[in-house]
């Protein structure tokens, strides 16, 4: 029998102690706890689910890595053109770790309705490209049917098109430029056949999405020559591995940019989150642990005739320590309970629901996302218990303190 554990079951029991002073400060205890722990778990969910959310926005519309010469790679548009070797596209769809290649070109342009004028990048893309990585994103109409003819279908933003006031199916006119000497600008006619919008005002107010054949004929570029490569592959980490391989397996002359490096400024914003979660997380069981301690001592004061009875029977410090640790740990633990459970709710009802907004000028999504594993979350709950019942031993240190002598003689 584990004699530390018996006693402190019957301590929890006894009749007395429902009566005493402790009660009101373990509740208290129990809810600085039950707080701190639910807090955590809002912190991570959201986090986490901000950071993926972004994650996600920035790599379906340009991949994980984009292989392009050096001389377009500081820039929006494709100044040069590479050449689409067949034998440099199956190297890249065979390299570990890679799911898609799409080519692609990039031109900058102008988009005009009956009155309006809008400053736009048209990505050109090729047949091979897979449109559902932006099927969540669509809100109108359809994405380009790109077939064996130069497609005049476009897929532009919800934020363009009500600053130029079209609609699903109006035809528009967008006039390009090669060079500063060019007198006259290459016309195109486009139709709009979907409207796509994902709350990141870098894509919202300038991609327009269409055939990568109009690109290549305005910069009178061959059929084999493209702007780069979007490289996707199945997560940040792969992406980091395929792009170190492929950047040596590369002609000299070709950058790999992995989407971090792209989007230097957005990753390092929300790299920031894994410190903000991390000092949120240290306060809170600090609190936590304040609390308990505060909750632990009021308890060993209160039973200080027992600590002094069961030493004068020859108990030792230890054992002692042991009692109250137990009850701090069941104590704390119902805390940990109740904490779990607002904090799943949180997480499963904004999951679902939605009902917690954000400003997509600043966050570059409208609803506040969530993701929670349940390794996260049962890390999170041992990480707390783990590290509040070691430092519940400093107070619990007073015990050794405490003279049979002293506290029986006032009994």
């Amino acid at each position: 029998m584990n004699l530390p554990f018996f006693i402190a079951k019957r301590m929890r029991f006894d009749p007395y102690h429902k009566g005493s002073v402790s009660v009101q400060i373990i509740k208290i205890a129990k809810v600085a706890v039950a707080l701190g722990m639910s807090m955590i778990l809002i912190a991570v969910a959201t986090g986490k689910g901000l950071q993926k959310e972004i994650q996600n926005k920035t790599v379906a519309f340009n991949g994980h890595l984009v292989v392009t010469p050096f001389e377009n790679s500081e820039s929006q548009i494709s100044i040069l053109p590479i050449k689409d070797e067949p034998h440099t596209f199956e190297m890249l769809k065979n390299e570990e770790g890679v799911t898609q290649v799409h080519r692609v070109a990039l031109k900058g342009g102008l988009l005009k309705s009956t009155d309006q004028f809008e400053g736009i990048i048209l990505k050109g893309v090729g047949r091979e490209y897979q449109w559902e990585k932006l099927k969540g994103f669509l809100v109108e109409g359809r994405f380009p049917v790109l077939g064996e003819k130069t497609s005049n279908e476009i897929l532009l933003s919800q934020r363009i098109a009500r600053r130029l006031s079209v609609d699903l199916g109006d035809e528009l006119t967008a006039y390009f430029q090669n060079s500063q000497n060019q007198q006259l600008p290459n016309v195109r006619k486009f139709k709009v056949v979907g409207m796509f919008l994902s709350g990141f005002p870098d894509f919202d107010e300038n991609f327009v999405l269409g055939d990568l054949r109009h690109i290549q004929r305005i910069n009178q570029w061959e059929e084999d020559q493209i702007g780069a490569y979007e490289v996707f592959t199945t997560d940040l980490n792969a992406a980091t591995k395929a792009g170190s391989s492929l950047y040596l397996k590369l002609p000299s002359e070709m950058d790999v940019i992995e989407i971090n490096r792209q989007y230097a400024t957005i990753f390092q914003w929300i790299s920031l989150f894994d410190f903000n979660i991390l000092i949120i997380i240290i306060v809170m069981i600090v609190v936590g642990v304040i609390n308990m301690s505060t909750a632990l001592l009021v308890l060993i004061l209160e039973r200080s005739n027992m600590i002094g009875l069961f030493k004068s029977l020859g108990a030792g410090n230890r054992l002692i320590q042991k009692v109250f640790l137990y009850n701090g740990v069941t104590i704390m633990s119902q805390g940990l309970f109740w904490g779990n459970l607002v904090g799943i709710l949180f997480y499963f009802t904004q999951k679902y629901w939605g009902w917690i907004r954000l400003d997509p000028e600043t966050y570059y999504v409208y609803i506040a996302p969530v993701s929670l594993e349940f390794w996260d979350f049962l890390g999170l709950n041992l990480g707390f218990l783990g590290v509040s019942s070691f430092l519940l031993w400093i107070p619990s240190m007073i015990i050794s303190s405490i003279s049979p002598a002293r506290v029986l003689r006032f009994r």
